[in-house]
């Protein structure tokens, strides 16, 4: 990847953060203000840290981007106070996954109900993200999920891709959403640099129920990590240049899954950006 394509999505990144209890403190000591971050929502534990957190650090001047899954909302009227109490506190962006609750907390089994109950709320956020699945969903067929996306198009405006390592695959996927005119931006979901060990302790934190689904499905994660020289962000970039940077791909940027890592993942940012000139 060329230099300046590399430093331009490296300038248009989201960080998504885990709402643990030292997430506040980390994000204020190193992430710049400029970048957005994103705050998942656990089944364990419910909407409330994530709310709580998104909050906090909308005051402290980031554009925060909280992700309400469909299957943690009782009912409409939660989903109305949720959406009141993220207005309130300035958030005009919303990532709406399913979720893995199970059973749903309420009558919503998927996002799409919650991305039309939205739209007859008026549309409070100005923008509304949606799942996609460059990699197989260890639940759902790949028709599925891109027929998903396509239901979901005009309630959405942006799409963020799960996971993956495999720069053939994201392209097959990214051209494939794009012949079915699924057209919505898309934001590359890459994982910053993870240390192995710091990732097996942070799926233990998430809770013992949820570790054990996020192990299980994601396994081939893990070996990856463990490998030496297995995986590295920049490499993964370089190797899918032709798909990042092609025009019809619609790439918006690049959603960095910190894992909690938010120190390391910033330092390696800064770290290519200042050898790239940025």
């Amino acid at each position: 990847m060329g230099a300046e394509a590399l430093r331009a999505l490296l300038a248009r990144v989201r960080y998504e953060v885990l709402p643990a209890r030292a997430t506040e403190e980390k994000v204020l000591a190193h992430v710049p203000r400029d970048v957005v971050v994103t705050v998942t929502a656990s089944p364990v534990k419910g909407l409330e840290p994530t709310l709580g957190l998104t909050e906090r650090l909308a005051a402290h001047g980031y554009r925060v981007v909280p992700h309400v899954p469909a299957r943690l909302l009782r009912d409409d009227a939660h989903l109305k106070d949720v959406a009141e109490r993220l207005r309130a506190a300035g958030v005009d962006d919303l990532f709406v996954p399913a979720g893995d609750a199970d059973p749903p907390a309420g009558p919503y089994g998927g996002a799409l109900p919650v991305l039309r109950r939205l739209s007859e709320l008026g549309s409070p956020f100005a923008d509304l993200g949606i799942t996609g699945y460059p990699e197989s969903h260890p639940l759902i067929h790949d028709d599925i999920t891109i027929q998903s996306m396509w239901d979901k198009r005009t309630h959405a405006t942006y799409i963020v891709s799960n996971l993956c390592f495999d720069p053939r695959a994201l392209g097959d996927w990214i051209a494939r959403i794009r012949r079915r005119d699924v057209t919505l931006p898309v934001h590359v979901g890459v994982a910053g640099p993870v240390q192995r060990a710091k990732l097996l302790s942070m799926a233990t934190k998430i809770g013992v129920g949820e570790s054990t689904r996020f192990l299980t499905r994601h396994a081939s994660w893990f070996l990856r990590f463990a490998v030496p020289g297995g995986y590295d962000p920049e490499r993964l970039l370089a190797r899918g240049a032709g798909v990042l940077t092609r025009p019809s791909a619609g790439v918006a940027g690049l959603h960095l899954f910190t894992f909690n890592q938010i120190a390391e993942t910033e330092r390696w940012r800064r770290k290519v950006l200042d050898r790239l000139g940025g």
